[in-house]
């Protein structure tokens, strides 16, 4: 991995989780202590966090609770890219979704962008502004537009999604917790997603390897409430166990 894109998941993981370990960080981004205490000293450099016996802890003040739909749709693009690939292979021909308003949702959508066939239903702001660029079907939920987020909520979008039956739900999240349950910090936005999770067929989790083990301030669902789980490199044998468990079918990028 790039010391860029190292630098860009860590930063990623203390706004999200205001507390970061150099033992944790190196697990997951599988590279040494010393490479992620090397890491650490250039953002605390950059004034985004403090370094203390261990790890490094969220400078206070320096952002808000809620990660804004701009800083999340410019951090693990490749992953999302990889993700979006795996997803839009899995729509058949004539299909109706359903999608969220995440940015690796966003992803999907411009990856499946020349389909005309298929029509997709969302709450996301972001893709009436793509609509230009799009071939597909696009109906859009309505409703009150949260601007960090770029998406629709309230009951008018929340209504309009009970209308519809969706052949399948494409949907993104914080984080996935070691208990299997399935967490997001956007209270508002949670609700939408429950709201299109009870009109789908098939269900399918976006979810970079970032997310696995992180936890948010709400619960989205559980993990046997979807079908699928999609992500950018095969998990641990632990998850796969739990995966499994849950009766979930894993899709990531087979190896050459």
């Amino acid at each position: 991995m790039a010391q860029k894109e190292r630098l860009e998941q860590i930063e990623q993981m203390i706004r999200e989780e205001k507390r970061v370990t150099v033992t944790d960080l190196s697990d997951r981004l599988g590279v040494t202590p010393e490479t992620i205490r090397r890491d650490l000293e250039k953002l605390e450099d950059k004034q985004l966090l403090t370094r203390t016996y261990g790890g490094a802890v969220l400078r206070q003040g320096n952002v808000p609770e809620k990660v804004s739909f701009q800083y999340r749709e410019k951090t693990n693009v490749e992953a999302k890219h990889v993700i979006a690939q795996l997803a839009a292979g899995q729509v058949p021909a004539n299909a109706s979704i359903g999608c969220d308003a995440s940015s690796t949702s966003m992803e999907f959508l411009n990856v499946l962008k020349d389909r005309s066939d298929v029509l997709v239903l969302t709450n996301s702001a972001k893709a009436i502004q793509d609509l230009d660029s799009y071939e597909f079907r696009l109906l859009s939920t309505g409703g009150y537009v949260n601007t960090q987020s770029y998406s629709m909520q309230g009951g008018t979008a929340r209504n309009l999604i009970q209308e519809y039956y969706l052949d399948q739900i494409f949907m993104s999240c914080k984080g996935i917790g070691y208990d299997g349950g399935i967490f997001d910090s956007h209270e508002l936005e949670i609700d939408m997603k429950k709201s299109m999770l009870e009109q789908g067929g098939k269900r399918y989790l976006l979810v970079d390897h970032m997310k696995f083990g992180n936890v948010g301030f709400t619960k989205l669902a559980n993990l046997r409430q979807m079908d699928v789980v999609i992500t950018d490199r095969k998990p641990s044998v632990e998850w796969m166990d739990l995966f499994e468990k849950n009766g979930l079918q894993v899709l990531y990028p087979k190896e050459d």
